[in-house]
């Protein structure tokens, strides 16, 4: 029997890197599910269309299982999966067929996303329910070991140093040479201009713009915290260095602010008008009844 199946589906995340309109690499994390078809369903809300944009521009795709912050496995390695994927204009506000499956099992893991269907809370958070549906056809799947060294970036002046130092490893998002992208989980060194990035031999990578993804979660899938390190990747004699130029943390920020969720809440809320309006589409509305009855069928904690 293979064990893949049954190691994807205990991940409670994984990383999706797309291409941006330039072709530069970004990649953060998500949750998804595997289909029976062998294909995933991810989604992504109203609030953080970008995914979506770069997909229905250029749908080849990497998703990284490589966090197994409460998973249970013991020992697991990491499984990179590149392919294809596609994203429809569709908004789904319907929680029907594997739509419904990955609800409850978003709300299972995520206990803390049930209050979102709470009054007063769910005439701020709307948008969470307004999703385009992403489905990635998987053309190539490759196990890697997890990295067994730590970062060593402590004390270092770069960009993004003091986030990075937070954790043990990084995600390298970088492309191959045929510009699609490539995501591989290992370590990181500070020296005077860059990250000293360690590449396995058997991960092809191209020069060019790269980052390094950091992203946390509890065994409940709370105390969340992301962040991108961008930069330029170049080889040279000792290997491959990443030059960063900018640190990206679109959500809960390292050093945490009581305002970081209304901060977070209003910029989803201007984005979802964005996108609706650009469109001429009026605002779905949301069958709360539907979802409540996904809530009341969840085992109790």
């Amino acid at each position: 029997m293979n064990p893949l199946p049954a190691v994807i589906d205990a991940y409670r995340t994984c990383e999706l890197a797309t291409l941006t309109k330039d072709g530069s690499p970004v990649a953060w994390p998500t949750s998804g599910l595997r289909l029976d078809d062998g294909t995933f369903l991810l989604t992504t809300s109203l609030g953080y269309p970008q995914k979506a944009y770069n997909i229905r521009r250029d749908g080849r795709v990497a998703l990284l299982f490589s966090e197994p912050a409460a998973s249970g496995l013991e020992a697991p390695e990491q499984i990179l999966v590149r392919g294809v994927a596609t994203c429809p204009e569709e908004i789904f506000t319907e929680p029907v067929g594997d739509l419904a499956r990955l609800w409850a099992l978003l709300m299972e893991r995520q206990p803390s996303s049930q209050k979102y269907l709470n009054w007063p809370t769910n005439k701020m958070t709307d948008f969470y329910y307004m999703r385009l549906k992403i489905i990635v056809a998987p053309a190539e799947v490759v196990t890697r070991p997890l990295p067994a060294a730590a970062n060593a970036v402590a004390g270092s002046a770069l960009i993004g140093a003091e986030v990075l130092a937070q954790y043990p490893s990084v995600v390298l998002i970088a492309v191959d040479a045929q510009g699609a992208p490539v995501l591989v989980r290992t370590t990181v060194s500070a020296e005077a201009d860059g990250y000293r990035v360690e590449v396995p031999e058997d991960v092809q990578v191209a020069e060019g713009p790269a980052g390094l993804l950091v992203h946390r979660h509890d065994e409940k899938l709370s105390n969340l915290h992301n962040a991108n390190v961008r930069g330029s990747l170049a080889a040279d004699e000792k290997g491959w260095l990443l030059r960063p130029t900018k640190l990206v943390e679109p959500g809960q920020r390292s050093k945490a602010s009581v305002l970081d969720p209304i901060r977070i809440g209003r910029e989803c809320q201007a984005t979802t008008r964005r996108y609706l309006e650009r469109r001429n589409l009026t605002r779905p509305s949301i069958p709360w009844d539907a979802y409540r009855a996904i809530r009341a069928q969840l085992p109790k904690n």
